[in-house]
């Protein structure tokens, strides 16, 4: 079972950039499709990007699509997520997840992911 730690989040303007950073443990981690996810106060936990477990391919939600970059290192346990050009409704808490292996599907849903992180508070002020 792998556990997750998620960093990097923090307060920002409008227009900047944030990386956040996920470390996985416990598992063999080149084996899971990760996940982002976002929740804000009072609204359910939102899928934001995926990446497949040998990183060449990835899926994003439309918001964040041209904006994030979601990437992977197999060789350090740790996933990525690139934030540039970050906007208020950008603010809330950032979920890694890992989920099943995927040669070319990618898991959107929260109940694809059994393993989750603490999450990460991320503010974008405007």
């Amino acid at each position: 079972q792998v556990h997750l730690v998620e960093s990097g989040g923090g307060l920002v303007q409008s227009g900047d950039s944030l990386r956040l950073s996920c470390a996985a443990s416990g598992g063999v981690f080149k084996w899971y499709s990760m996940g982002w996810f976002r929740q804000t106060l009072g609204k359910e936990r939102e899928f934001v990007a995926t990446i497949l477990p040998n990183g060449d391919r990835t899926y994003y939600a439309d918001s964040v699509r041209v904006r994030f970059t979601i990437s992977r290192d197999n060789t350090k346990n740790i996933v990525y997520l690139q934030m540039n050009n970050l906007k208020p409704e950008d603010t809330g808490v950032y979920y890694c997840a890992a989920g099943p292996y995927s040669d070319n599907y990618y898991y959107t849903g929260t109940d694809e992911y059994p393993q989750w992180g603490q999450g990460t508070q991320v503010i974008v002020s405007s």
